[in-house]
This record gives C-alpha cells, structure tokens and sequence, in this order.
C-alpha cells in the first residue's frame, strides 16, 4: 500500500497539518473558519484514501479480524506525528525529552502501518467500511 497516490495524499495531509500545527512563521491562525476548511480538506483525503484502498487492495472478510481505523486515518496520524517530530527537530535541543518522545510517537506510529498493511494483505486483518 505505500507509493502512488498514498504518497501524495500523505504529502498533502502533511501540508494540512503543518498549518494547523506550526503555522506560518511559527504562528499558527486560530481562525475558526480557517481550522474548519483544513479540517474539511484533511476529512476529504481521509476519503479519498479509503476510496483508493477499497478499490485497489483486495479484503478477505472471511476470518479477518476488523481493525478499528481506515488506512485514511491511520495515515492522517502518521502525517500529523511527522509535522510534529520534524518541528520538534527544527525548534528543542537535541537533549530534550519532547524531542524523544515526538520521534518514538512517529516510529510507532510507522511500525502500525507497516504491521496493518503487512496483516491486511496476508488476509488476517479488514478494514472498515465506513
């Protein structure tokens, strides 16, 4: 599942994000109209994700255990958790335990993919219909 259009759709999320998370020269807009249309965007390529997965990656239903997110999600947060750990690279001192944390969040995070994809494709997991 990863290349193609997941790449774009993650680069665009990550774009979303970014704005919703750093902002514009360290300042994020507080806007609520703003927040809402990067949020609406960001619930659109969610979409379009799962959309993509339903059609281009097969799903054994028999015996699979149902997973509890979409890929969508599932790489909605994986953008989210990059933005984070690369802000956090560029703005705290190496030693700092924010730092840490942000990076070990996005190599969990990444792991669980893997590991869905991984179960996804051998039949053991589903995802679902939303």
């Amino acid at each position: 599942m990863v290349g193609g259009p997941l790449l774009w759709f993650a680069r665009d999320l990550a774009v979303l994000h970014e704005k919703r998370v750093v902002g514009r020269g360290g300042r994020v807009d507080t806007d609520p109209g703003v927040q809402r249309e990067i949020d609406c965007r960001r619930g659109e390529l969610v979409l379009a994700i799962d959309d993509w997965v339903l059609r281009a990656i097969p799903q054994h239903r028999l015996g699979a255990t149902l997973h509890t997110e979409t890929v969508g999600a599932v790489i909605d947060r994986l953008a989210e958790a990059s933005v984070r750990a690369h802000h956090a690279l560029m703005t705290l001192a190496a030693n700092d335990e924010m730092l840490h944390c942000a990076w070990h969040r996005l190599a969990e995070l990444a792991d669980a993919y893997d590991d869905l994809v991984r179960d996804v494709l051998a039949g053991r997991r589903r995802l679902p219909e939303w």
